[in-house]
């Protein structure tokens, strides 16, 4: 019986994983989706370029005002700010290229998600795209986009009491904050989707805590893109793409050809 759970569990993680070079695929075979990347991309190098300077302004001056000495604790202290700096650094990269982004490409990103889901179920969406739905809905989304953002800097400022572990504590954050991660990467790009249905906030969390490991592989595949130099710029309307596939194969409850 554990056997097999953990044959489950691990199947679902691999199948996440797998959605993102899926997405790859499924836009290989679509060129013609191809037009809604244009404006998208721009936005990310312009967005991506902000979070990196941000980021390394942000780290520079961090790294430059650590305690330095030679003695044995100067040396341990400096290395734990140091991975602590680097962490809320790359956090600020983060949400700077991912959330930003997302934000002011989501008109685009919202249509290509119509797209992909009609060219997968030759179905038109319950609530088809318009500029005009995009505009009515806006106050909803930012409202579901505000309570996410308070919920992840409530759960952060809660991990940051794990430094306060001797010897285990900065590994238990370093962990603990990925896993956050994640969790909020899965749920960025499946905001696409859920905004055009719509779900509320409570529907949204519902949805992702009864997919976990599913959506562990899914974001896990995102972040892995997003450690690529270059492909990272594409990293937005690919996971669009993944989230978008995920969410089809989920509502049908089998495997989509793409």
């Amino acid at each position: 019986m554990a056997e097999g759970r953990r044959k489950g569990v691990l199947g679902e993680f691999y199948r996440g994983l797998a959605y993102v070079p899926r997405a790859v695929h499924f836009l290989r075979h679509h060129m013609g989706l191809l037009k809604y990347l244009v404006i998208p991309f721009i936005i990310n190098v312009l967005t991506f370029s902000l979070a990196v300077f941000l980021g390394m302004k942000f780290f520079g001056r961090i790294v430059d005002g650590l305690p330095q000495g030679d003695a044995w604790y100067f040396v341990l202290l400096y290395g734990v700010l140091w991975v602590l700096a680097g962490l809320v650094a790359a956090i600020l990269v983060f949400f700077t290229f991912t959330v930003i982004g997302n934000l002011i490409a989501a008109p685009f990103n919202g249509l290509l998600s119509e797209r992909v889901e009609i060219l997968l179920t030759g179905n038109l969406p319950d609530m088809p795209f318009t500029l005009k739905g995009v505009l009515r809905d806006t106050g909803r989304s930012l409202v579901v986009e505000a309570k996410k953002m308070l919920l992840f800097i409530l759960v952060m400022a809660l991990l940051l009491l794990l430094n306060l572990l001797p010897v285990v504590g900065t590994f238990l954050y370093a962990v603990c904050t990925l896993g956050l991660t994640l969790f909020f990467l899965a749920w960025e790009y499946l905001s696409f989707v859920h905004e055009r249905k719509p779900m509320n906030f409570s529907r949204q969390w519902h949805y992702l805590m009864k997919r976990k490991t599913l959506l562990l592989g899914f974001s896990t595949g995102v972040l892995a893109l997003l450690a690529i130099p270059f492909l990272q710029l594409l990293c937005i309307p690919f996971a669009v793409v993944a989230a978008t596939l995920l969410w089809c194969e989920e509502q049908a409850g089998h495997r989509l050809s793409v």
